[in-house]
């Protein structure tokens, strides 16, 4: 059943498929958009064809496949300049290291890469290739050619390939696509604001091969980053030391220690209208990290700690600070403590989430007991991409109230 309730109900979105295992991806794709109420059209690159059937895009577009760019039965109907003229989206899934150097060159020797350049629609680019040719800088440089002509490259996903190795170059999935373009033609509660988010560990060395760290995987961070864009937000995460994917449309800055993270915030912090503090920044760190490595001796050792940089209580003292939403991750008296933070320092929200016994850090799962200086909301155990949507919508909320209040 077609969903035209939706922001995609109506649109005209031409999906582009060029060579490539992903390409077994794509008719679900279609299918996705179709269910959102767009009218889609599906051209294929000759190389496709040998992965996936054009009869089974045309099954699940409810429409010829265009594959060949001098096609008298297409020209007769709807031909290459009327097909650009008719996508108010262009959405190439996959899209190849070949695909992309040739849209990077402005080279038109097929129909697809024709219509990228006839067409005035915006366009949007999945690769899907090796975690080798991904990182290629010459496959770099050709994505950021395209990013400054306003091309939008979503992912790739970093995990296994079909070639049977770990890493970045997964296109990623219809899903999260079909998600993009619903941000950009149904804005959301917060399109217009910008966010800057930190998460994960940071990790304060004691000498060069040891540090004082703790055990946040830094997933609660990057659902919520995740959930801001999936609101519309523009978002900067600050990330300490994790090994995750970026959500897709989010700008990441990775950093090691509670002082480069500080850097790092302060530096990006003048423009943004809001701040999630979610990492779990160190408290300690050592006074001086020993310049070699430290011995082992059978005898106790001492060290000299000091505390870390108050990230967070930095921002929320600034002379015009953000919306800022603090973290605060407590064994027990979960809402004593989180209250106590809130007040002493002048946050706007704090999400408080009890630690220990399996849950909070390391988890796929969790709970949150968010608090502002007059209201309660007790988000239940849930997954945390889940949890994050659900708090991004309290945070969408109390910033409007806050400026309907403001005079």
């Amino acid at each position: 059943m077609v969903d035209r309730s939706t922001g995609l109900a109506g649109r005209r979105i031409v999906v582009g498929i060029s060579g490539g295992i992903a390409a077994y991806k794509s008719p679900e794709l279609v299918r996705r958009l179709r269910e959102h109420g767009a009218e889609v059209r599906v051209v294929m690159t000759e190389s496709a064809t040998a992965f996936i059937s054009p009869l089974t895009l045309q099954a699940v577009s409810g429409h010829r496949v265009h594959r060949q760019l001098l096609d008298e039965q297409a020209e007769a109907a709807m031909g290459h300049i009327e097909l650009a003229r008719w996508a108010d989206q262009v959405v190439i899934a996959p899209a190849s290291a070949g695909l992309i150097a040739r849209l990077a060159a402005g080279l038109a020797d097929d129909l697809l890469t024709t219509l990228v350049l006839a067409t005035e629609a915006r366009i949007w680019l999945a690769p899907a290739m090796n975690r080798v040719m991904w990182a290629n800088p010459a496959v770099a440089d050709n994505c950021r050619r395209l990013a400054s002509r306003e091309v939008t490259l979503l992912g790739p996903a970093s995990g296994s390939q079909a070639c049977g190795e770990e890493g970045p170059g997964r296109m990623i999935e219809p899903d999260r696509i079909v998600k993009a373009l619903l941000d950009v033609v149904r804005p959301g509660p917060l399109t217009g604001r910008r966010f800057l988010v930190t998460a994960g560990p940071t990790f304060e060395d004691l000498d060069p091969v040891r540090f004082i760290g703790n055990r946040s995987s830094g997933r609660m961070g990057f659902a919520v980053a995740g959930a801001l864009a999936d609101a519309g937000a523009s978002v900067c995460l600050v990330a300490g030391p994790v090994q995750l994917d970026t959500p897709p449309g989010v700008e990441r800055v990775d950093v090691r220690s509670a002082g480069e993270m500080l850097e790092a915030v302060l530096a990006r912090i003048d423009p943004c209208h809001g701040f999630v503090a979610v990492a779990a920044v160190a408290d300690y760190r050592p006074v001086e990290p020993a310049r070699h490595k430290i011995k082992k001796s059978g005898q106790p050792l001492t060290l000299s700690l000091e505390p870390c940089p108050d990230i967070l209580a930095t921002v929320a003292a600034l002379p015009e600070p953000p919306f800022v939403v603090g973290f605060a991750a407590e064994t027990h008296d979960l809402e004593s403590y989180a209250r106590g933070k809130l007040e002493r320092k002048r946050l706007d929200l704090i999400a408080a989430n009890r630690v220990g016994d399996g849950s909070g850090f390391e988890c796929e799962h969790n709970a949150l007991e968010v608090y502002s200086r007059d209201c309660h909301w007790s988000l239940q155990p849930q997954s945390k991409t889940t949890l994050a949507h659900a708090l991004v919508e309290i945070i969408a909320q109390q910033m409007q109230q806050r400026e309907e209040s403001t005079p």
